[in-house]
């Protein structure tokens, strides 16, 4: 038996040295199609990590509802000023905590885009009216500082907490902590004071077409309460002679559910909620 497999052995190494073109191309073959399964299936595992790790990021148990901008054409009012209504409301936010059982919790949120002065430096930011529960469903990490506290809501005080980029650009290798910074909203500007800054964290890339990426670093956040009274829900902008504005109460508001388990029962209760209103 063991010199029949012997010999049978000779004859295929044999064979394969008389066809040496035809060994060679038939090797080249396999170890490309092996290669290609490797790296696809490598591939596909990395692709999966980095979706998981965006909604771990985001909060798996978390429920993301967005305000989102109708078309210009909508826009009302004369002139050279248009206003333009939309998104959700204070009361959406009263709604979906109260007649929806499965959230545990949620947080409300308003933003705008703007810029941030110090000194002679200044960068574009997303500005955030923000409460104190946001920094723990969205796992904001700090690299200095605090937060925004519930005092600091309930006072409506002028204090703001930085991002990581905003206060590499607006401070460089200066402590930003106790200074204070210049927001501009609705054509005019107020001074914030720094209470915090986060720590770098990757942006969230879109997912599922659905949701806009979030680049975290570039965002100030302030009280919520600061900027429904300083700034409003009417936010004004001025652009080659023409003023634009909107009317919105709440860009975005983040729910929390238990487990998993209640993210697609309590998502679709929301959604029937607020097509009942919008």
């Amino acid at each position: 038996m063991i010199s029949y497999l012997l010999r049978t052995l000779r004859l295929g190494f044999k064979s394969l040295l008389l066809h040496k073109l035809r060994t060679g191309l038939a090797m080249l073959g396999i170890l490309i199609g092996v290669t290609a399964v490797i790296w696809l299936v490598a591939l596909g595992e990395g692709v999966s990590y980095q979706a998981q790790k965006q909604i771990e990021d985001l909060g798996a148990t978390n429920i993301i509802i967005k305000s989102v901008k109708p078309p210009a054409g909508q826009a009302r009012g004369g002139g050279s000023t248009r206003v333009i209504s939309y998104g959700l409301t204070r009361q959406d936010y009263f709604n979906i905590l109260e007649l929806v059982p499965e959230i545990q919790r949620a947080t409300p949120m308003r933003e705008i885009v703007t810029v941030a002065w110090y000194g002679g430096r200044q960068t574009d930011i997303h500005l955030l009216g923000v409460t104190s529960a946001y920094q723990e469903i969205n796992h904001l990490d700090l690299d200095a500082g605090r937060f925004i506290e519930q005092a600091d809501t309930d006072r409506a005080e002028n204090i703001c907490v930085l991002g990581s980029d905003a206060a590499l650009s607006l401070f460089g290798y200066e402590e930003p902590i106790g200074r204070t910074v210049q927001l501009h909203f609705n054509m005019a500007s107020a001074l914030f004071r720094v209470v915090g800054v986060t720590k770098s964290r990757s942006p969230s890339a879109a997912i599922g077409g659905s949701l806009e990426g979030r680049e975290y670093n570039s965002d100030i956040y302030i009280p919520l309460e600061t900027f429904r009274q300083r700034i409003g829900d009417q936010v004004i902008t001025s652009r080659s002679g023409t003023t634009e504005g909107e009317l919105v109460e709440l860009s975005q508001i983040t729910a929390t559910v238990g487990s998993i388990n209640e993210v697609e029962g309590a998502a679709g209760t929301i959604r029937e909620l607020l097509e009942r209103v919008h």
